[in-house]
């Protein structure tokens, strides 16, 4: 069966529902690096204004989320995020598409993100749709991960 789907941007007044998609999203992983990530802690009334932040809906409402920021050679992939209970659906693979149709429609031939090595299924994730380790370093008593990706069509 298909699933229907949409995106829309996120306002002012879907701070809230972004924090609470993020903070479920990732508690999965406190009790793997010993400590909240830090999407965990961010101020999502400053994020909403300041980046662009698309929701993908569905029967069930706002399901994700995909945080982006504009940058001069790249699109940057702040946050993926899906809510528990719609993971493993799709959503995040239909937010990268998103995000690469984005870069494209920018003239950005490059996407850009940052992980937890610890988070053993998003790395897995993003490799299944193209993005490449770039660089490793030391964070916090963890490794983070640079990866990219060719915005091609």
């Amino acid at each position: 069966m298909q699933q229907i789907f949409s995106f829309r941007a996120a306002t002012d007044d879907d701070a809230a529902t972004v924090r609470e998609i993020v903070r479920a999203a990732y508690a999965k992983w406190v009790s793997v690096i010993g400590r909240e990530p830090l999407p965990m802690k961010a101020d999502y009334e400053a994020a909403v204004r300041d980046h662009e932040i698309d929701l993908i809906c569905s029967g069930a409402g706002v399901v994700g989320l995909i945080e982006t920021i504009l940058r001069e050679d790249h699109l940057w992939i702040e946050n993926v995020a899906v809510r528990p209970g719609e993971q493993g659906k799709g959503f995040g693979r239909r937010l990268l598409a998103h995000a690469q149709a984005k870069a494209l429609d920018a003239g950005r031939t490059e996407l850009r993100l940052l992980t937890n090595a610890a988070f053993e299924s998003n790395v897995a994730l993003y490799r299944s749709v193209g993005y490449v380790i770039t660089a490793e370093e030391p964070f916090m008593g963890a490794t983070t991960i640079h990866m990219s990706k060719a915005a091609i069509t």
